[in-house]
């Protein structure tokens, strides 16, 4: 098991994924409280400013190609899925989340009239992405794989034993 967590700390790609998924997270829940208050639902809910998914799935992508070449199996399986997960965060996720702004307004003012709403409780409506929220996203993922697999990666392999 320990050889396992080992492996994982000095695997750049691995890093640079990670690196990504947890910069755009923390960066979208000091965005999000700046703009709108802290919210223990945006730690872990989707959608917002950056693009987690974004920025994973670039991380991803950017780790393969400096650890490899283009011309290698991962960089092509990571390209690609970084081009569905991006489209899917973008087009089914958000369309998912406008559905609910709409779903919430049509509970609100059956609540309003005294009718009893079709469902319990609020629908999230922050789901997917807008263009400006995934390309901030790709960015990050772009600038935390250049961190980790020039400058950490290599550090951690110095300390590791």
């Amino acid at each position: 098991m320990m050889n396992i967590l080992t492996d994982l700390l000095r695997n750049p790609v691995f890093l640079s994924a990670g690196a990504s998924w947890l910069a755009a997270q923390v960066s979208k829940i000091i965005y999000e409280s700046v703009r709108n208050g802290f919210s223990v639902h945006r730690l872990a809910g989707g959608g917002g400013m950056p693009s987690s998914h974004s920025a994973t799935v670039t991380g991803l992508v950017v780790g393969c190609l400096l650890t490899g070449t283009a011309r290698s199996p991962e960089f092509a399986v990571s390209l690609f899925l970084a081009m569905i997960v991006i489209y899917d965060a973008m087009g089914v996720r958000y369309e998912t989340g406008q559905q609910a702004k709409i779903l919430n307004a049509m509970r609100r003012r059956e609540i309003e009239e005294g009718r009893e709403p079709l469902f319990d409780k609020p629908l999230d409506e922050k789901m997917g992405h807008t263009l400006p929220e995934v390309i901030v996203g790709i960015l990050v993922g772009i600038a935390a794989s250049l961190l980790m697999c020039l400058w950490a990666a290599p550090l951690i392999d110095r300390v590791l034993p």
